[in-house]
């Protein structure tokens, strides 16, 4: 050791480190270069994981937003050269089924009637199917016995795309075996003849009416 030099403090490794700066220096001093270096270095970092990754980027793997899915139409898609759905059918285009749930009705068993709505044609088309249009019409040979249109309340409009080839089936009520007529409204009705009767169900819906009947059976 030189003269007049200071003594160097001894560490138990004999050299310097992080935690153990050695120097002519104060251990401050030391302390802070070793906190400025680090932060450079963590800056650096930083730096190049901002390149690498390059958020915002609309590069592979970046995520997009989901856009909405359309509501299906009631109506469908158009297509080039069809008609379009609102257009009326044609009353020639409705096919008419009458319905019943039996084809014999023991004593006290009322028959439910319904219809079979039909487009026949080759594209959707719009008819009203409302309880308004709708007419049940049980008759018997030449005797006209029942009608649902002789003292019906409330009756509805309901215009609706037909599908071709997709019947639509109405809602299924019951005839209560008796006559009716626009005079019978308000008091009670005769009952009709059972004891193995026969009957025959006709429908109509607007102008369109049922190519066929139903034949049942009253016991």
């Amino acid at each position: 050791m030189q003269p007049g030099a200071a003594p160097a403090r001894a560490y138990p490794d004999g050299m310097s480190t992080i935690r153990n700066p050695v120097g002519p220096l104060p251990r401050a001093v030391y302390w802070r270069r070793r906190l400025l270096l680090l932060l450079g270095l963590v800056a650096v970092v930083v730096v190049i994981v901002l390149i690498v990754v390059r958020p915002g980027s609309g590069g592979e793997g970046a995520a997009t937003a989901p856009t909405p899915s359309s509501s299906p139409s009631a109506t469908g898609s158009a297509t080039p050269g069809a008609v379009d759905a609102t257009t009326p059918c044609a009353t020639s285009a409705i096919r008419l089924t009458p319905v019943t749930d039996a084809t014999s009705y023991a004593e006290g068993v009322n028959p439910m009637v319904s219809m079979l709505i039909e487009n026949t044609g080759a594209t959707p088309c719009t008819y009203d199917v409302g309880t308004g249009a709708q007419e049940y019409l049980i008759t018997s040979g030449s005797d006209r016995i029942w009608s649902s249109k002789d003292c019906q309340s409330s009756p509805t409009s309901s215009p609706m795309v037909l599908q071709p080839g997709d019947p639509l089936a109405t809602t299924p009520f019951a005839w209560d075996r008796t006559r009716s007529a626009t005079d019978t409204c308000g008091g009670d009705r005769p009952a009709v003849t059972a004891g193995g009767a026969s009957y025959h169900l006709e429908v109509h819906l607007g102008d369109a009416v049922s190519s066929d009947t139903v034949q049942f059976v009253l016991e």
